[in-house]
């Protein structure tokens, strides 16, 4: 088989294509076929030495893929040899042959690609339990989205319409047209003036109720500022750490010395709460997963959920596409295809 290591820290040209025995399902553990594999932030962020919980190097990372299924361990229960499936990965996802847990794998719904397969697991999950499992948004309610043009942006604007809520979202100019396409109300052009101001001034001086927040360092403490009585801030990456041109360690100290601290008196007497998401500590919770999964799959069903894939990039050309990403241009997901 084919994977992409992280060979260093530093640019893209630390990503290598390298040949591996295929590996062997065991236990309740399936083997897939790839055909298209999700893109995060956080590989990105490992392959520039900023995330904790990335594999020693060299390593091999990525937590999604969609493919066929072609072996199976002794103990999987299901049928699924030649079954086209989606799954989670605990890494590895970067390559043309993966093995993954049985409860990580889901049937592929007939009326998606691969690429689209891929672009719905961790987007959709993540946005589910930020707006849905710990953000409880309601139809009275409104929901700032930082970085609404991302994977996860585009999966919180699809749960948030479907919920009736209002919608704000932080993008660049150039995205706003689209965005408002798939359901946002208010856009907000960040990179011109201070969008709390602007927020401030399109929700009359109230703020918002649920604010989902990837970017972390200070924005977090203007992302609080910025909640109404019973708001909830919730936080689910440190993007900020990327943009830094100070050495890895340097730069995590910077970030960490701008973070917010919440104290729990002024939490109470504002009514307001905070918490933090992270679908990478979640392994334990397989069966709570696959609920919101369940619910996600429905949606695609009734047509509510819509994974968006900006562009596909082959799994050789993978420094390119995290080049892409990097460069803010993508609008959604992108895609390595095998």
């Amino acid at each position: 088989m084919q994977q992409i290591y992280i060979t260093g820290h530093g640019g893209p040209e630390k990503l290598q294509l390298r040949e591996a025995a295929d590996p062997q399902p065991k236990g309740r553990e399936l083997r897939i076929r790839v055909q298209a594999s999700g893109i995060n932030f956080a590989d990105i962020m490992a392959r520039q030495g900023l995330y904790p919980d990335a594999p020693k190097l060299p390593c091999v990372v990525g937590y999604e893929v969609s493919g066929v299924v072609d072996a199976a361990g002794p103990e999987v229960q299901g049928d699924w040899i030649g079954r086209e499936a989606f799954a989670l990965t605990r890494f590895g996802g970067y390559a043309d042959t993966v093995v993954v847990l049985e409860p990580q794998v889901f049937v592929k719904p007939a009326a998606l690609s691969h690429a689209q397969c891929a672009a719905i697991p961790v987007n959709y999950l993540t946005a589910w339990q930020l707006l849905v499992v710990v953000g409880s948004l309601s139809a009275d309610e409104s929901v700032l989205i930082h970085n609404a043009g991302s994977g996860v942006g585009l999966a919180a604007i699809d749960i948030a319409r479907h919920i009736g809520a209002t919608i704000y979202g932080t993008a660049s100019r150039g995205k706003h047209e689209f965005l408002k396409a798939r359901g946002l109300h208010h856009a907000i052009d960040y990179t011109k003036g201070d969008w709390s101001e602007e927020l401030k001034r399109l929700t009359d001086g109230h703020g918002v109720e649920l604010i989902t927040d990837p970017l972390g360092g200070g924005n977090w403490k203007k992302s609080y500022r910025a909640l109404r009585h019973t708001g909830r801030l919730g936080m689910f990456g440190i993007s900020a750490a990327t943009e830094s041109r100070l050495p890895g360690v340097l730069r995590m100290l910077s970030i960490g010395l701008s973070l917010p601290w919440f104290n729990p008196v002024p939490l109470m007497n504002l009514n307001r709460s905070v918490f933090g998401v992270n679908l990478g500590h979640m392994w334990h919770e397989s069966d709570k997963i696959r609920s919101w999964m369940e619910v996600i799959l429905q949606g695609i069903a009734d047509g509510w959920v819509r994974p968006h894939v900006d562009k596909t990039f082959p799994l050789a050309q993978v420094g390119e596409a995290q080049a892409y990403i990097e460069a803010r241009k993508n609008i959604g997901k992108v895609v390595l295809t095998v």
